[in-house]
């Protein structure tokens, strides 16, 4: 039977820092994007652009994605090293999963645009319809779903199980942020449906 030393060591930092990070992304970006829909705080901070401001978030929020992996990949290069799964799988699936992630991450983005994907609406940028082409017509959150994939790919593809404890935490981040990110952006369309 594996013992849980064998699959994390709870003594490496930066697991603890991947996982603060792993939470800070979704939870800060959704804190920021309500004040700015009720309080126009970075809109006001661009002398009332707010494309300029939309972008800023972008950069904002893909950088912090960018740092968040590479902690991830930092704390995963720390923790105990276990096969996962046997030839060629371990190769396949993980590479599988990384592939269709990004997949759905990067056409996501395409679909939606940059003030789409991040955070637009609130704004003011709102779309004149609902994307329903590809991914959004298989999945209905195809970003969170690819992102998570990407961590469990990871996961298996460096053969450290820790990541799989990480992907689930990071499918109960996304779920929660989900949980308040849903209902907003549907009130946000709703108020502009009643104003037309």
């Amino acid at each position: 039977m594996v013992q849980l030393e064998q699959i994390v060591d709870t003594t490496q930092t930066s697991l603890w820092i991947a996982l603060a990070a792993i939470a800070f992304n979704p939870t800060a970006w959704n804190i920021v994007a309500r004040n700015e829909y009720r309080n126009k705080t970075i809109t006001r901070i661009f002398g009332g652009n707010t494309y300029y401001g939309c972008y800023f978030l972008a950069l904002c929020i893909f950088s912090c994605g960018i740092l968040r992996d590479s902690i991830y990949h930092r704390a995963l290069s720390e923790q105990p090293k276990m096969t996962l799964l046997p030839e060629p799988y371990a190769t396949v699936v993980p590479a599988a999963l990384i592939i269709v992630g990004q997949i759905f991450v990067l056409t996501s983005t395409w679909a939606l645009g940059i003030t789409g994907t991040f955070l637009g609406d609130y704004f003011g940028i709102l779309m004149n319809h609902r994307v329903e082409g590809f991914p959004f017509n298989v999945l209905r959150d195809p970003m969170y779903v690819g992102s998570t994939m990407c961590f469990a790919g990871g996961a298996l593809w460096y053969e450290r199980p820790v990541g799989l404890l990480v992907t689930v935490y990071v499918y109960i981040v996304y779920w929660i942020a989900l949980r308040f990110e849903g209902p907003f952006t549907d009130m946000i369309y709703s108020n502009r449906f009643k104003k037309e």
